[in-house]
């Protein structure tokens, strides 16, 4: 993969990380070592102590257009099963790195979210996203299942199971709007605001309880396997342990001084 292939930026001010695909002449789509790279890098973010939130764009007019068809769909025609089985798990193992990754992960869709694209976003913790950011789940399309990278379990549970099935079972295109309606995209900004939007969005939450923000978010994801006793079991064992750390005392400390609290 050549250095280029996506770009990571760290403003150690905000401590807000930007990762932006950067094959614009491509629409950004992936290849084999962009889905490696990308995974190992978030992976190393949990490490970063600097980095308390990341955004991820698209260089171009598109955010990601999912497999590049000529650096990865003509070159699996020619895999075993075998080898096949390899690059499928590979993907998930990128989803597997962004809904594992300590922090928030902001999806700045600038343009079109198309097939693994799509899902990428699907796994970010909140999606902003452009007026002109058209998303489709294309995977149907090209005769492969719906349930890719993920999308069976993400999508549900973001935007319930019947607008899901109607997403995943069509692999229609939707428009920014519709996205929005459904829950999709969490909110819609003129094209040229949308890296400010989900930049400013990710600096508010890097300002945060770090991690209270890891807690929660590694809730959402052990809490979608649980029944409702489990859950509640699991929240008053996670509240009392975060009740014992520095930032809830930070919190109070600075309630009753009257000014913004400084969480670790």
């Amino acid at each position: 993969m050549t250095p280029t292939a996506f770009l990571y930026d760290c403003d150690r001010t905000t401590g807000v990380a930007t990762i932006t695909f950067n094959r614009p002449d491509r629409l950004n789509a992936l290849t084999f070592d962009i889905y490696d790279e990308l995974g190992q890098t978030f992976r190393a973010i949990n490490d970063d102590r600097v980095v308390r939130a990341v955004v991820i764009t698209g260089a171009g007019k598109a955010f990601c257009s999912g497999g590049d068809v000529r650096d990865i769909i003509g070159p699996l025609l020619s895999r075993d099963y075998r080898g096949l089985l390899e690059f499928t798990r590979m993907t998930c193992d990128l989803v597997l790195a962004i809904r594992q990754c300590r922090r928030p992960v902001v999806a700045a869709l600038n343009g079109t979210a198309a097939g693994a694209g799509a899902v990428i976003a699907a796994a970010c913790d909140v999606r902003i996203a452009a007026a002109s950011a058209r998303i489709a789940f294309l995977f149907t399309k090209v005769g492969l299942s719906g349930a890719d990278m993920g999308a069976a379990w993400l999508l549900p549970r973001i935007v319930g199971s019947g607008r899901a099935t109607e997403l995943l079972l069509t692999g229609d295109f939707i428009t920014a709007d519709e996205a929005f309606r459904i829950g999709l995209y969490n909110r819609v900004v003129a094209d040229r605001d949308v890296l400010a939007a989900a930049t400013a969005f990710a600096a508010q939450l890097g300002q945060g309880p770090a991690f209270a923000l890891e807690i929660t978010k590694d809730a959402l994801n052990r809490e979608a396997s649980m029944d409702l006793h489990a859950a509640l079991e699991a929240e008053a064992q996670i509240q009392a342990s975060l009740m014992t750390h520095a930032d809830f005392r930070e919190a109070y400390d600075a309630f009753v001084a009257k000014r913004p609290p400084k969480f670790l």
